[in-house]
């Protein structure tokens, strides 16, 4: 009965962000990029490189390629610590502000897109259900930590 639930939630976020691509992609943006400056914008400025990089599910070093290009392309700089000089600080130039609205605008798009079809309450049902399959498999996660230490 629930055999196909694990595809489909594998699926889905893969068909999500290729909608966007897709629409994106007159803009010159690649995935990593309009996620990185999407994410960026959406935690906030200062972001440590780390941070940003668990933030969006990549290792570090595909994350210091990416912030090198969209440093070239003067949408990003890092920035020193002040508390830890090893550790990079990422803010987002006044250059980015534009290109970042016509993310969201195209990201709230998509999901309006979506979500079509679903009422206000059935979003938050799914919402609650997701965060408690995600909850789920972090408890699982930890537990599998533990026996393996």
């Amino acid at each position: 009965m629930y055999e196909n639930i694990g595809f489909q939630l594998s699926r889905l976020p893969r068909l999500w962000r290729a909608i966007i691509d897709e629409r994106l992609a007159p803009l010159g943006l690649t995935q990593t990029r309009w996620v990185t400056l999407y994410h960026l914008w959406r935690l906030g400025d200062g972001q440590p490189q780390c941070d940003l990089a668990r933030a969006i599910g990549v290792e570090a070093p595909s994350l210091v390629r990416t912030l090198d290009q969209l440093s070239r392309q003067g949408l990003v700089e890092r920035r020193p610590c002040d508390h830890d000089r090893r550790t990079k600080r990422v803010f987002l130039t006044p250059a980015a502000t534009p290109l970042l609205q016509r993310i969201d605008a195209v990201v709230r798009e998509a999901r309006g897109e979506m979500l079509g079809g679903l009422s206000e309450e059935d979003v938050k049902t799914l919402e609650e259900l997701l965060t408690r399959i995600e909850n789920n498999g972090l408890a699982i996660q930890a537990r599998d930590t533990e026996l393996q230490e």
